[in-house]
């Protein structure tokens, strides 16, 4: 039998950096597909080519998946990976990455090799413990809270993909570079079983949804100086903009370093859902009082933690929804959320329906509905959200043609992968 062409990915497509790099090397590793990028991170204004983030990564899911790989060097433009073992051949059972550079963020590491290990499973039921080195909190990335306290908690939720996690070494990217550790251990999926969507999102907005958070949970890791200052400076904020939540923290911690400020929220609805926004601080700040950097944390965070809940409504965050896209093509069944282009759709949906439907006629009216369903163009990045989202979408697609989406990327009809 001849080998598979591998498909060829142009880097700069959509987003046109790290993501597409990661997501593109972890479905082709779990589909066996392979595949070769050129232009790699083409849209980069500082440099594109790998980075070590992406070697470390990489060079794990070719040693796994027994893959045949060229140009996997920090800086190379274009990267061949071709696997051959499917996820359910993987032996080895404790896991650690290490990445040359301690700069490498170790969460970008987990996005890109947690979907081969999820559909890693042997007969034995054998748990899987992962370790990786990295920075857990550094610009252009997911932080260790970010993880801990929103897609985790929401991939137990909704997918049952339970993962015990503990942060074993906090580092950054600002001030003294050192060597962070993540430790996470989890079940993979059976083999001969597909991911299920087991507590599906409302596809509309419920009464509660957004028009009442439950509270606020934040987390402040700033000078010890500044963590009072800052601690007030948004309950003062939040509680302006939120007055019925309750603003509870979560962790305050000594970031060791006078440049080091990082603070998330995480709002929870009443009924159920969260979103979480952070900020790194990467302005100037020498010559600010803590009480003028405080301020400025706070009023930043609450701005976008409500432009979210406000102005970009959705059942999930921002951030979330692209690591979401993974998830919704591998699993099995339809799959949604509510936001603003679902909202879009049924306001459409429900006008050409006409005004005049009765109660007898409202479940030929869901009919109608279902079938207005309008299938997605897959060829370039689509959908609704970040750039991001609509280059997850399209890289999906591309590595599992089977996939199907509808209306703006609102709806997908994952591919129920099976090994």
């Amino acid at each position: 039998m001849q080998p598979r062409k591998p498909l060829l990915i142009n880097g700069c497509t959509g987003e046109g950096g790290g993501q597409l790099v990661r997501l593109a090397c972890a479905l082709a590793a779990v589909t066996s597909q392979p595949i070769r990028i050129t232009n790699v991170r083409g849209n980069r204004s500082r440099g594109g080519g790998l980075k070590a983030q992406h070697v470390a990564a990489i060079e794990w899911l070719a040693k796994a998946s027994e893959a045949e790989v060229d140009g996997l060097v920090v800086g190379s433009s274009t990267l061949e990976f071709r696997p051959t073992a499917p996820p359910t051949a993987l032996k080895n059972r404790s896991i650690v990455i290490k990445p040359e550079s301690r700069g490498a963020s170790a969460l970008l590491i987990f996005q890109a090799v947690f979907p081969y290990l999820l559909f890693s499973g042997n007969e034995s039921g054998d748990p899987i413990e992962l370790e990786i080195h990295g920075s857990t909190n550094s610009s252009f990335s997911p932080s260790y809270e970010y993880l801990d306290q929103v897609l985790l908690p929401t991939l137990e939720e909704r997918y049952s993909i339970v993962v015990e996690r503990r942060l074993k070494k906090r580092a950054w990217t600002i001030g003294p570079l050192g060597e962070g550790i993540i430790w996470l251990k989890f079940h993979p999926i059976p083999p001969g079983q597909s991911l299920q969507l087991t507590r599906p999102w409302n596809d509309r907005r419920q009464p509660g949804d957004r028009e009442k958070m439950k509270r606020i949970d934040v987390s402040v890791l700033v000078p010890h100086a500044m963590r009072e200052v800052v601690e007030r400076a948004m309950v003062e904020r939040l509680g302006t903009e939120f007055p019925e939540a309750e603003v509870k923290f979560v962790l305050s911690e000594d970031s060791g370093h006078d440049a080091r400020m990082y603070v998330l929220a995480v709002a929870h609805s009443e009924t159920g859902l969260c979103w979480g926004r952070d900020f790194l601080y990467d302005r100037s700040w020498k010559r600010k009082q803590a009480t003028t950097l405080a301020k400025e944390i706070a009023k930043t965070i609450t701005k976008r933690l409500w432009e979210q809940m406000v102005v970009y409504a959705a059942a999930v965050d921002e951030y979330l929804q692209d690591q979401l896209v993974v998830f919704q093509a591998l699993a099995k069944g339809r799959s949604t959320y509510w936001n603003r282009a679902t909202e879009k759709f049924d306001a459409e949906a429900q006008l050409d329906s006409g005004n005049d439907i009765d109660e007898v006629n409202k479940g030929l009216e869901d009919l109608r509905l279902d079938k207005k369903m309008k299938k997605d163009k897959t060829h370039e990045p689509f959908g609704f959200g970040s750039t991001h989202a609509t280059t997850a979408r399209w890289v999906a697609s591309e590595l599992i043609p089977t996939i199907q989406w509808f209306n703006n990327g609102t709806i997908c009809e994952g591919a129920g992968i099976s090994l």
